[in-house]
């Protein structure tokens, strides 16, 4: 069985101009990061754009690319401050779409019967909502292990602050959670 090529090495690849390298960054990896973005914004369309510009993000700077880090804390430091970037702009122009409206609930290719779904759609929909009433520090944490698949450490480093205060966010995230969840709905 041969072993995955590293994302740093993928990446220096596509620094170096071979496209293929780019391909397979972007396969996999598109998955998480478009969940990651859909549920810090909860608006398809807006989380299609800011997904985009991550890319287009990358593709700019991969010249410039040195493996100072994982490849992954790369991508989610460059999501989150695209998010970041689009709070901003979004608080500052009160016309502009708000990025936390309510999203509809996803729906998986099994077809487990109509009461199942329904109940299935439900409970998304609650998951979904208690996540974005976290605090934002907790929010990010949670979603950058969750939906990223970051270990601690890349989550400090991508959130700038330091392991321990990661732990204790994810911490904090995962009980008002689970508490929320214990809770009639």
């Amino acid at each position: 069985m041969a072993q995955e090529e590293s994302d740093e090495a993928l990446m220096l690849r596509y620094r170096n101009g071979e496209i293929r390298a780019f391909e397979l960054l972007y396969e996999r990896h598109k998955g998480p990061l478009f969940r990651f973005m859909l549920r810090q914004c909860r608006q398809h369309a807006v989380a299609e754009e800011l997904f985009q510009d991550v890319w287009t993000n990358l593709i700019r700077s991969r010249e410039r690319y040195r493996v100072r880090a994982k490849f992954t804390t790369l991508l989610y430091r460059m999501a989150r401050n695209r998010l970041i970037d689009y709070r901003r702009s979004a608080s500052a122009n009160p016309g502009h779409d708000s990025a936390f409206a309510e999203q509809s609930a996803e729906t998986s290719g099994a077809d487990p019967g109509p009461q199942n779904r329904l109940e299935a759609e439900r409970a998304g929909v609650r998951l979904r909502a208690l996540i974005a009433s976290l605090p934002a520090d907790q929010r990010d944490a949670f979603l950058l292990r969750e939906e990223g698949g970051l270990r601690l450490e890349q989550i400090a480093e991508v959130t700038g602050v330091g392991a321990e205060t990661v732990k204790s966010r994810l911490r904090y995230a995962v009980v008002k959670l689970k508490q929320a969840l214990s809770e009639d709905p």
